[in-house]
């Protein structure tokens, strides 16, 4: 799970533990704070990342090679996340009958965590390729393999490929590493794999993605590209912008119907007076997100497997 820090984080520890961690690890995502002291509770280095466990200010906190990947709160697990881990569960929305989700990415964990709380009837499939990350996930936040949640050790797309199951919805929260910082990868981010994935979804079906754009998803944007490249492979696109980061989760349905933001409402009401209980208050922000991918999509690169430049898509300009 990834957000986006206005700079880059270093840390130095200390004999008893204690590390000072610089502005990217600020408590607020994209936010400009001062250093602030945090405890490392573990740390190691994997064939992928520095992975670290930190505590601060009652946040447990997931870093990536100096960058925070997963927060939360000591006192309730289900609280203290980044706030578009949320937009994962607008797939009951055009999915009403959600049953089975692949996640790709685990991280700390916050919406596998989320999704089997608020959903008892709902079973997980995580696929995440860092085998460090799954005994972080399972030894410091509270989410581990069990009958409901089934985790694989597997890059995503060999996954997708080799699966024969169907899901009702797949969420991609995943990033790796690049000289410049972080990026989608990009083999799971072609048309082609999309292909795949829209192969994997039950009739109904819901893709929800995770970027990081560099604001309004305009100009060369890793999330502009990613529309487009969805716009060619599902009929319909939406867009939902966090307000404390500069991420956006992109919604793609097999739904050829374009829902508007009164339409979505009136679902969210019957789902939730049928018995769904999502994350408090979620549905009832949905009329303030604009939905519509901006029109400079057509400017955007369309992501192939020849094709698929996310490296420079990805870089912020300073």
């Amino acid at each position: 799970m990834k957000t986006i820090p206005d700079s880059g984080a270093s840390v130095t520890c200390g004999r008893r533990g204690w590390a000072v961690l610089a502005v990217g690890l600020a408590l607020v995502a994209g936010g400009r704070v001062p250093p602030v002291e945090a405890r490392v509770v573990f740390q190691k280095y994997s064939p992928y990342h520095h992975v670290m466990v930190l505590e601060q200010g009652g946040l447990r906190i997931l870093s990536f090679d100096g960058t925070q990947e997963t927060r939360m709160s000591l006192r309730n697990p289900l609280q203290g996340h980044f706030e578009y881990t949320e937009f994962f569960h607008f797939g009951w929305l055009w999915n009403t009958n959600l049953n089975r989700v692949l996640m790709l990415g685990l991280g700390g964990g916050s919406a596998q965590r989320s999704f089997l709380h608020h959903y008892p009837a709902v079973t997980l499939d995580s696929v995440e390729i860092d085998p460090v990350v799954v005994q972080v996930a399972s030894n410091y936040f509270h989410v581990a393999a069990s009958e409901r949640h089934r985790i694989r050790v597997d890059d995503g797309r060999t996954f997708v490929r080799r699966s024969q199951d169907t899901y009702d919805l797949i969420v991609l929260d995943a990033y790796t590493k690049h000289r410049y910082g972080s990026q989608i990868p990009q083999h799971l981010a072609t048309r082609e794999f999309f292909e795949l994935a829209q192969r994997r979804l039950t009739t109904n079906g819901v893709l929800a993605y995770n970027v990081i754009t560099t604001g309004r998803l305009g100009g060369a944007d890793a999330g502009l590209a990613l529309a487009r490249t969805l716009q060619s492979v599902f009929p319909q696109v939406y867009v939902f912008r966090a307000n404390t980061s500069l991420n956006a989760v992109l919604i793609a349905t097999k739904d050829s119907q374009r829902w508007t933001n009164a339409d979505l409402s009136r679902r969210a009401t019957e789902l939730i007076r049928g018995g769904l209980t999502p994350p408090a208050g979620l549905f009832q922000r949905l009329p303030s997100f604009h939905l519509d991918v901006p029109r400079e999509v057509e400017r955007a690169p369309l992501l192939t497997d020849d094709y698929a430049p996310v490296e420079s898509l990805g870089r912020r300009r300073r």
